[in-house]
């Protein structure tokens, strides 16, 4: 419930340093006098950007299930199964969270963890991750996923999302109408010129917004790498698992949990990747001081 409050108090937040903002600057005034009025498409910004935003995260846990054919274990399956169960147990205990959901999904290498309540979430496991790692490394992964639910990276990230939507919405109509009625001169309705520079607007703001997030996303993979360490009190499971992943070809996500699971990109793919370099990630494991856990 506190995140859900978190969630409204930053999109009211946002809206009104926004409207500060353009106040000041009397962009509103100016605006007013061509005919649009700021107040109305800044709360249709916000309700836009941050509800698609939450709505997704409510939906996280069906849509990673339906899309990736996970199915949730409950350790009677099998000893592996019993196993999973018990070791994302004993990390959930660790962390303070209540026990996860656990899914297993065939696929090759990759996990991830989602949900939009830290005491509900769901950490999946792919076959073949579990195929080409020892318990160790397996354990590894999981501690770096329960870390991902303990630091409320899923609520974090949905709020830096709505965010920036709410930005590029707003401001890609604030560029279409000055472009349709300042520069093209249109006074009757919205013209082709309004449409075009949204549209274009809109793209290009939303490819600036991708890396924004994308950025973000990328620490908070160290932050998780980090959280695996102290979870398993050594650094070394970690780093030995990402040497092997770095040996394996992630398995491919459906576009909406990219962030959630295991890539990595080059050259200025990287700029957009939700994942830093796994090289970089071992090495800010192996910078831990001695004893750092």
């Amino acid at each position: 419930m506190k995140r859900v409050i978190l969630l409204i108090a930053t999109n009211l937040a946002v809206m009104v340093l926004l409207s500060i903002v353009i106040s000041v600057l009397g962009i509103d005034q100016a605006l007013a006098r061509e005919g649009l009025q700021v107040g109305p498409l800044l709360v249709m910004a916000s309700i836009f950007g941050f509800g698609g935003a939450f709505v997704s995260l409510l939906i996280s846990k069906r849509m990673a299930k339906w899309s990736t054919g996970a199915q949730v274990i409950d350790g009677t399956e099998g000893s592996t199964q019993y196993w999973l169960v018990e070791t994302v147990r004993r990390l959930a205990e660790r962390a303070g969270i209540a026990m996860p959901e656990v899914a297993v999904y065939e696929g090759e290498p990759n996990a991830f963890a989602t949900g939009a309540f830290r005491n509900s979430a769901l950490v999946a496991v792919s076959s073949g991750l579990l195929q080409s790692m020892n318990r160790d490394e397996v354990e590894a992964v999981l501690g770096h996923e329960i870390g991902h639910v303990a630091n409320g990276d899923m609520v974090t990230l949905t709020l830096i999302q709505g965010v920036v939507n709410t930005f590029v919405i707003f401001l890609s109509r604030v560029i279409g109408y000055v472009v349709d009625r300042v520069i093209l001169k249109n006074e009757r309705g919205y013209g082709i010129g309004y449409f075009a520079a949204v549209m274009i607007s809109q793209i290009v703001l939303g490819v600036l917004a991708s890396i924004i997030v994308a950025w973000f996303s990328r620490q908070r993979e160290f932050r998780a790498d980090a959280a695996s360490a102290t979870l398993l009190g050594s650094p070394q499971p970690m780093v030995n698992a990402l040497a092997r992943l770095g040996g394996l070809q992630p398995g491919a996500l459906p576009a909406s949990f990219q962030a959630s699971g295991i890539n990595g990109a080059s050259g200025w793919m990287r700029l957009l990747s939700s994942h830093p370099p796994i090289e970089q990630r071992i090495a800010a494991l192996q910078a831990r001081a001695p004893g750092q856990v």
